[in-house]
């Protein structure tokens, strides 16, 4: 078994390597979250957000991307539009690292290997995002640690990206995750023993997030694209 699994992977590394075109790069930007606590604009950053990325890139028009990004999430009800919200006074914040995989699209054909030529296209992208963060719960108005946890969430970002220089991809792009929890902000702490701390809606989960830049390297040998 553990030599098919490593002739798996030699075979993966030997297509990547003398098939296709890569690009590695990082992601800088900003943060916010969506949820029961805070302002309720959808894209507002107020946190510094990085990461690092890599693309394999199959065609001109998609990639398989990975990626690594975290930040710090966070919110307070005294900078909301919403009189309630603003009375009560709640404020939170929790740390966020994340793991994604997934498929991007390119709307216009993306062919670096265009000698001299600029390129332009929006993209989208989503996939499957796996996180850590912090379970909150809230106490006489104070937010406080309950215990680290995971769970999944899906990525739905839209970007432009254009070949600046030679071997260099620039993008900028919005990217909100959908998750499966509902207590990044402490309003329904999963401890049985913290039950009469819920608050908000309870029927809907909580995004946050991410807005900035990506810069991308480019490297690999031409790929043959007319046998995709």
């Amino acid at each position: 078994m553990k030599k098919i699994l490593v002739l798996f992977f030699c075979l993966i590394f030997h297509n990547i390597s003398n098939a296709q075109i890569h690009e590695i790069g990082v992601f800088l930007g900003g943060s916010n979250y969506i949820g029961d606590v805070g302002k309720t604009t959808y894209v507002d950053p107020n946190k510094l957000a990085f990461g690092v990325l890599y693309k394999w890139n199959k065609s001109p028009r998609h990639s398989y991307r990975f990626s690594y990004m975290q930040s710090t999430i966070a919110a307070n009800d005294l900078d909301s539009d919403v009189p309630a919200r603003v009375q009560r006074g709640y404020r939170f914040e929790n740390d966020i690292k994340e793991f994604s995989a997934g498929l991007e699209f390119n709307f216009f054909d993306f062919n670096l290997h265009e000698e001299l030529k600029k390129k332009v296209t929006p993209y989208v992208y989503s996939g499957l995002t796996y996180f850590i963060y912090n379970e909150l719960f809230v106490l006489n108005g104070e937010t406080k640690f309950d215990y680290r946890s995971s769970t999944f969430a899906i990525p739905m970002i839209v970007g432009v990206k254009s070949n600046v220089f030679e071997n260099i991809v620039l993008g900028v792009e919005v990217g909100a995750r959908y998750t499966f929890t509902d207590n990044l902000d402490g309003s329904l702490p999963k401890n049985n023993n913290l039950e009469p701390l819920k608050f908000g809606n309870i029927h809907s989960k909580d995004w946050y997030v991410f807005t900035g830049f990506t810069i991308t390297y480019t490297f690999g040998e031409k790929p043959c694209y007319c046998s995709d």
